[in-house]
């Protein structure tokens, strides 16, 4: 059996990405840019055999994969769906406002005076989802167990249908703090973060229901892409 690896991949920069403004359940279209990179992405894994993709429902995820597989060049093309447990996480009465401001008002709903005491301490994602649940005046947003449950079960019933099925590269497009939180489902170790850039790829390999942890957000596949980009043109 083929050993099963995926790619995960935080979808391309977007209009509201581009304003800072959060982005949960809302959406809004990559951004130009955005898609140049996704576009350059794309041609860094062009040569990968994926076996399946699968992406979460929102637009920027859908476009994103669609760039990507535009330019795989391997043979045939993975069979490709989406799936709302990948969802990112709903910001509920706080979407669409400025990051500044969501981030200015967690610290206080869990009683610290800014958000840099916020970031100093062990903070947790339980932490944060309790506060984003407080501060949701529209009570859109998601209980802590209800995001692990879907997060967890969406890139798991991915992972064990490809070793199912023989093995492989799996290739899945989700959300920067869905990807976050899933690393530290995986690795309780791994930090609360807000750094993983649009674009980068994190992987997992996955064997007989255990995950571990192989690369996360790096931007190599971008930067060969835009290399393969310019030796075309020139």
């Amino acid at each position: 059996m083929t050993t099963t690896e995926l790619y995960v991949i935080r979808h391309g920069k977007t209009m509201f990405n581009a304003l800072q403004r959060a982005q949960g359940w809302c959406d809004t279209p990559l951004t130009s840019k955005g898609a140049q990179d996704i576009h350059y992405l794309g041609l860094g894994l062009r040569d990968t055999q994926f076996v399946e993709a699968i992406s979460s429902d929102p637009g920027r995820a859908i476009e994103t994969m669609r760039l990507v597989l535009g330019e795989n060049r391997a043979k045939p093309k993975p069979p490709y769906s989406v799936d709302s447990r990948l969802r990112e996480w709903c910001w509920g009465s706080l979407e669409g406002g400025y990051d500044s401001e969501m981030w200015g008002v967690l610290p206080r709903v869990l009683d610290f005076k800014t958000s840099e005491q916020m970031w100093d301490t062990d903070i947790t994602f339980e932490d944060i989802a309790n506060a984003v649940m407080k501060a949701d005046t529209a009570h859109w947003a998601e209980p802590y167990e209800q995001i692990r449950g879907r997060v967890l079960s969406g890139i798991e019933d991915f992972a064990y249908r490809i070793e199912k099925n023989g093995g492989g590269k799996g290739i899945v497009v989700s959300h920067g703090f869905t990807i976050a939180f899933l690393l530290n489902l995986l690795d309780p170790n791994q930090p609360v973060r807000v750094d993983l850039q649009n674009g980068s790829v994190t992987r997992l390999s996955y064997h007989d229901g255990n995950f571990t942890i192989e690369e996360i957000g790096s931007t190599a596949f971008i930067e060969a892409g835009r290399e393969i980009s310019t030796n075309l043109l020139s």
